[in-house]
């Protein structure tokens, strides 16, 4: 039975609140291999914590860092801060020390949460508002410089336009800014989840993305924590050797991932099956003969999820269109979301039953969407209104003019267009568009579309150089091995047979593209590609500086 649950307030505090009152002997969360603490034990243990940082002299408002792998503890930590009235800033895990510092510098953080794995990347700061760091394994207090008072968190009044969080953006353009969430904005998203695919206390949750990206945080834990359901979490990095057993023992009903996730999935288990020789190549090129491959393949992967998943839900970046057709074909219960930190994410999505080839949905309810400008083909900047638009920028209020403009609409920075039933499709990020020579809008996302399809490639990047189109490409050397022998010491030679073969990779390649997105060159990458918390490229880091 799904009911639809509503909050007293649209706070965080009422969120918990609530569910500690309705789930009190529900599983709540878990370590993978661990034993589920109860919504009972789980309001305690939040107490507990809020009493630990009120035990050092903190008021409404302050900020507390977070910086950690997902853990049950992150969950505890969390709603410590936010339901006694402080701020929370979690920080990327994947951050580097110098990216940390400049967040717990502007953020003006008083305390850090930070797990024993990744102490090491702050031992050595000396930041003069950082008075006191707690290991987030144990809750032990690892320094201060402030003196301990014991007392108990008082009750603090919150309001749902209040402060609830600042997150910094670990941007594809470059330094990170800090966006100001109210605790409306983030229990809104929590709530709407809802109207898009329902659940209750007895859905699992398996839990991988970092709980400091607003995609996992509002749908993978907000959200089941407002329904009592349990969520588990991944001792290990996500890797197929961690993840599978995890899958077997938690038969997970609801799960988040990125498209690279799948995507790999879908160049081992299907692409690179069906890619050994000419004949099977064929086969699976025939309509018929590939809808019933994807059939086989996806009951196969549906059993390898622990055969009752009923959403796996795929955000954060653009999605291959060859492994959507697979998920479609293969009958996986496959929904996309589309979204960003600054909408808490969302904004548009597609439930199992609702998903269209290359669409990202529909407007969440209560959310307008509309194209600002558009093109001849219906194309331009997609622009938002909803209860779920963030704050600001954190101390930047030159940022905020520039996207937060007049009658409450935000600027998402993408390209998007709506088909007649008002779906939206999204063509890629403003910046990332290169404009031909002639005059033609060029979308980088198509074009490494084309290129991730190549069985050979693992991933890809296009950008402008002196005026012409170059790929950037990580090749998969095993598979290329497999069918070019000694490639690598080829490679590594540069000898003619390599270049022979990527002239030709780059002929098959342009054949397939239209005559303003032709690649005028492709390098090869030795080294993946730096990625966000959402596994997206950071462009900016390969894209060379016009003059």
């Amino acid at each position: 039975m799904h009911k639809e649950i509503h909050l007293q307030s649209q706070t965080l505090k009422s969120l918990i609140e609530n569910s500690v009152h309705l789930f009190p002997e529900n599983p709540s969360i878990s370590f993978v291999q661990g034993q589920p603490i109860n919504y009972t034990r789980l309001g305690k243990e939040i107490e507990r914590v809020a009493d630990l940082l009120f035990s050092y002299g903190l008021k409404k408002g302050d900020k507390i860092a977070l910086f950690s792998h997902n853990m049950p503890n992150w969950v505890i930590a969390f709603f410590s801060v936010v339901s006694k009235g402080l701020v929370i800033v979690p920080i990327l895990p994947d951050f580097s020390a110098e990216e940390t510092k400049n967040v717990l510098e502007h953020s003006e953080s008083k305390v850090l949460f930070v797990s024993e794995r990744l102490y090491s990347r702050v031992e050595s700061f000396s930041i003069p508002a950082l008075e006191t760091i707690i290991k987030l394994d144990d809750f032990s207090v690892i320094k201060s410089n402030k003196e301990q008072v014991l007392t108990k968190a008082p009750d603090v009044n919150v309001d749902e336009t209040d402060i609830a969080s600042i997150i910094y953006t670990s941007g594809t353009t470059g330094r990170s800014k800090g966006v100001m969430l109210s605790h409306k904005n983030m229990t809104y998203v929590a709530a709407t989840s809802f109207s898009v695919f329902p659940i209750n206390h007895e859905d699992v949750f398996l839990s991988f993305l970092p709980l400091s990206h607003t995609y996992e945080n509002a749908i993978g834990m907000l959200y089941p924590i407002m329904y009592g359901a349990s969520i588990f979490y991944l001792e290990k990095p996500p890797t197929a050797a961690a993840l599978l057993p995890a899958l077997a023992k938690i038969r997970p009903t609801m799960m988040l991932s990125v498209p690279l996730i799948m995507e790999k999935i879908f160049k081992v288990q299907v692409q690179g099956k069906f890619a050994k020789n000419h004949f099977s190549r064929m086969i699976y090129k025939t309509p018929l003969f590939r809808v019933l491959i994807h059939r086989i393949a996806g009951k196969k992967l549906y059993r390898t999820f622990g055969g009752r998943l009923k959403f796996f839900g795929i955000g954060g970046a653009k999605l291959d269109a060859r492994v959507e057709r697979f998920l479609k074909e293969g009958r996986m219960p496959y929904a996309i979301g589309y979204g960003l930190t600054e909408t808490a994410p969302l904004l548009a999505g597609a439930s199992p039953h609702q998903t269209k080839l290359h669409s990202t949905g529909f407007a969440i309810k209560g959310v307008e969407l509309k194209i600002h400008d558009p093109n001849d083909k219906g194309v331009g900047e997609i622009w938002a209104k909803g209860p779920n638009v963030m704050m600001g920028y954190y101390k930047n209020p030159e940022a905020t003019a520039e996207v937060l403009v007049e009658g409450g609409w935000f600027r998402t920075g993408d390209y998007g267009r709506f088909d007649r039933h008002n779906r939206l499709f999204i063509k890629g990020r403003m910046k990332n568009m290169i404009l031909s020579a002639s005059g033609e809008n060029i979308y980088p996302e198509d074009i490494e579309s084309v290129l991730n399809n190549n069985q050979y490639v693992l991933e890809s990047l296009v950008v402008e150089e002196d005026g012409y189109l170059v790929a950037k490409v990580l090749l998969d050397l095993e598979s290329l091995e497999k069918h070019y022998e000694h490639l690598k010491s080829i490679i590594e030679d540069k000898k003619l047979q390599y270049h022979e073969w990527l002239t030709n990779f780059t002929k098959e390649i342009n054949e397939k593209l239209n005559k303003f997105s032709q690649l005028k060159r492709v390098d090869v990458m030795h080294e993946p590609f730096e990625k966000t918390a959402s596994q997206k490229i950071k462009r900016f880091l390969y894209t060379k500086k016009k003059k």
